[in-house]
């Protein structure tokens, strides 16, 4: 079962993060974004959390499996979804806690498919 927009929505409006809370559709599921850093991924209607050490105390308690078949298991947050204040503290957290994304090389130009002659 693909992960619905209400569900997306819902974790939004309960985070009260603003725009700096965002998403992307990634292979019929969704990523989710603070301040440009890939945070946790909602699958199935579920909210995985990217764990990280320093993340460690909040995400323990929770129950972890993985996203999708073949994953590894991360921490599902979906007892924190109707507590808003646990849920922003989470994702703040995990997004302090977490590197900032690597850049994106430049894209190198297409070399011309003209036939010479």
């Amino acid at each position: 079962m693909a992960t619905t927009r209400d569900f997306i929505d819902y974790i939004a409006e309960q985070a009260d993060l603003g725009d700096a809370l965002t998403h992307k559709r990634m292979f019929g599921e969704y990523g989710l974004y603070l301040h440009g850093k890939v945070i946790a991924f909602a699958c199935d209607n579920s909210l995985f959390i990217k764990a990280a050490p320093a993340t460690a105390a909040l995400t323990d308690p929770l129950p972890k499996r993985p996203p999708y078949p073949g994953a590894k298991n991360y921490p599902i947050a979906d007892e924190l979804l109707d507590d808003g204040d646990a849920l922003r503290a989470l994702l703040v957290a995990t997004e302090a806690a977490l590197p900032a994304p690597k850049p994106k090389k430049p894209k190198k130009p297409k070399a011309s498919k003209r036939k010479p002659g």
